[in-house]
């Protein structure tokens, strides 16, 4: 009578081992496919939400929407006061961060939840893209509902050292040099370059004040740290409705933007390489239109 033989221990161990080979030859694969799912959900989400920054111009007589998040304008400057009266300019969302967003500790801001889908139900554009999970990368921080920025030029905030000097100034006029509007209040007026080479909100992995700032009249440093989401890059959209991923190339702006992809770096990266530099001043234009240096 023939018996049944079963596995030796060495046998088990083989194959144990061989699993455990096979499971980190897959891991690193299955990983970037679960990132690359997210991208595609992120970009879907910034079409969104351009598509909505499209139609609210197309509701207000080509005025784009205040691009400066948490801060509505009044006649008198700026409120984040969501309630308050004089309201010429509401922002896209209201204000949704506490008071340590620029910590890593962000889920410790004594900001509720329910005070952060608030912030984003205040928002100019909810009447026209009213889905909370639309306003956040699947990749963003923990504890946030808004990660997207709408970068300066958009109708952002108007800082000392971009476009003009003298501060702040929440009415002011773009100035035009040459066939290019920089500081844009109307998607008339982006004709130079093209709407698709004018970006208008950024990934930032988080919610901060106002816009995304980076210097118009300058050779660096960055304003604010370049963001890092979805791989060695960001993903951003323009003008034209289409969203990208744009991907760093220069391994100091990579180094950058993993340092502080997860709280508020606090801005000042100086590029000391060519490749860095060319990077920054590609983005620069790309927010701006052109640079003025």
């Amino acid at each position: 009578m023939n018996e049944k033989k079963g596995f030796t221990l060495i046998e088990l161990l083989v194959v144990i081992a061989i699993i455990a080979v096979l499971m980190a030859i897959l891991m690193p694969a299955l990983s970037r496919v679960r990132e690359q799912g997210k991208r595609i959900v992120c970009e879907h989400n910034l079409k969104s939400l351009t598509l909505a920054w499209v139609m609210y111009a197309d509701e207000n007589d080509e005025k784009i929407v205040n691009g400066a998040g948490g801060f509505h304008y009044t006649q008198s400057g700026m409120t984040e006061n969501g309630s308050a009266a004089g309201i010429i300019e509401r922002a896209w969302v209201g204000r949704g961060w506490g008071n340590n967003w620029n910590n890593s500790n962000v889920a410790d801001s004594g900001w509720t939840d329910e005070m952060k889908k608030k912030a984003i139900r205040e928002g100019a554009l909810w009447s026209v893209c009213n889905d909370e999970d639309a306003y956040k990368c699947p990749t963003g921080r923990p504890g946030e509902f808004v990660t997207y920025a709408a970068v300066d030029a958009m109708n952002g905030l108007h800082r000392t050292g971009t476009t003009v000097s003298g501060g702040h100034h929440p009415f002011a006029v773009g100035r035009r040099v040459g066939k290019t509007m920089l500081w844009i209040k109307r998607r008339t007026e982006i004709s130079s370059p093209a709407p698709a080479q004018r970006m208008v909100y950024i990934d930032e992995g988080a919610m901060t004040p106002d816009s995304f700032a980076t210097h118009y009249a300058q050779r660096g440093p960055w304003w604010d740290d370049p963001p890092v989401r979805h791989g060695d890059g960001t993903t951003v959209s323009w003008a034209d409705g289409h969203a990208t991923h744009l991907k760093w190339k220069a391994a100091e702006t990579i180094q950058r933007a993993k340092e502080t992809a997860d709280w508020y770096g606090g801005g000042g990266f100086q590029p000391r390489t060519p490749e860095g530099m060319q990077e920054l001043e590609e983005f620069q234009k790309a927010v701006w239109g052109r640079v003025g240096y």
